[in-house]
């Protein structure tokens, strides 16, 4: 029996998403409020731990925002560019003091072998930290999905982690003294195309290796209709982020 993961997301839609994501944020004007969010909950968590890591890995779109913040001592940023945990970093193992992920690893095909990798990235007594959304995100959208075509819904979101099933796969990746946390972000919406735009100038659409046929008409406008049937009183609708963070030490 083959051992090779099942390839569930698209490398290339992937960096494509990135890539488009990544022209949005240099135009400016774009919603980067996710993003920005698990940045500052990373230095948060570093600045409670005490620990001042010298070399540390930026991976996954929106990792650039750890780096941009206020640090109290020298840094050096190490990035993987057009890289994931999807590709082994033979070179640069047992090398850094911190490894850091953001917006990632909810869409890498091997997460066992991915928070395995992140581990070994690191020296002795090093730091392993990745943030990402959870498997209760986006209930409105889903429900919207659903209504469009009740009949045969199709898959439009990608599969989420559950925080639940994080400590085991955590201890079984060699993590030492591993933490899950998860919170919750509520945000409040006019409309489902402003919802979407959101998601794809953070990159956070759909990455699926085999996606769907993008919705009709007909269809596209009953799933705004159902995101608007939930509405407040303003008109508003209030989706739910769930995010995701996970902790551990070599």
């Amino acid at each position: 029996m083959s051992s090779t993961p099942p390839v569930i997301f698209s490398k290339q839609r992937k960096r494509a998403r990135e890539l488009r994501a990544e022209a949005m944020v240099s135009a400016g004007e774009t919603a980067t409020f996710l993003l920005e969010n698990m940045a500052d909950d990373v230095r948060e968590r570093l600045g409670f731990l005490r620990f001042e890591p010298g070399d540390v890995l930026c991976e996954g779109f929106g990792s650039a925002f750890v780096a941009q913040g206020e640090w109290s001592h020298d840094v050096t940023f190490h990035s993987t560019l057009d890289r994931d945990f999807d590709t082994p970093l033979n070179l640069m193992q047992a090398s850094l003091d911190m490894v850091c992920s953001l917006n990632s690893l909810d869409s890498v095909n091997d997460l066992p072998g991915a928070l395995i990798q992140m581990r070994e990235l690191l020296k002795p007594g090093g730091l392993a930290m990745a943030s990402f959304i959870g498997g209760a995100s986006l209930p409105q959208l889903r429900r919207a999905m659903f209504e469009a075509e009740p009949d045969r819904p199709a898959a439009r979101i990608h599969p989420m982690v559950d925080p639940r099933s994080c400590p085991q796969l955590l201890s079984r990746a060699g993590w030492k003294s591993p933490v899950v946390d998860s919170y919750q972000l509520k945000v409040r919406y006019p409309s489902l195309d402003r919802l979407v735009q959101d998601l794809r100038e953070q990159a956070m659409s759909n990455v699926l290796a085999s996606p769907s046929a993008p919705l009709t008409r007909e269809q596209l406008d009953r799933a705004r209709e159902a995101f608007l049937a939930n509405a407040d009183a303003d008109g508003k609708v209030t989706e739910i982020f769930e995010i995701v963070t996970l902790t551990g030490w070599r």
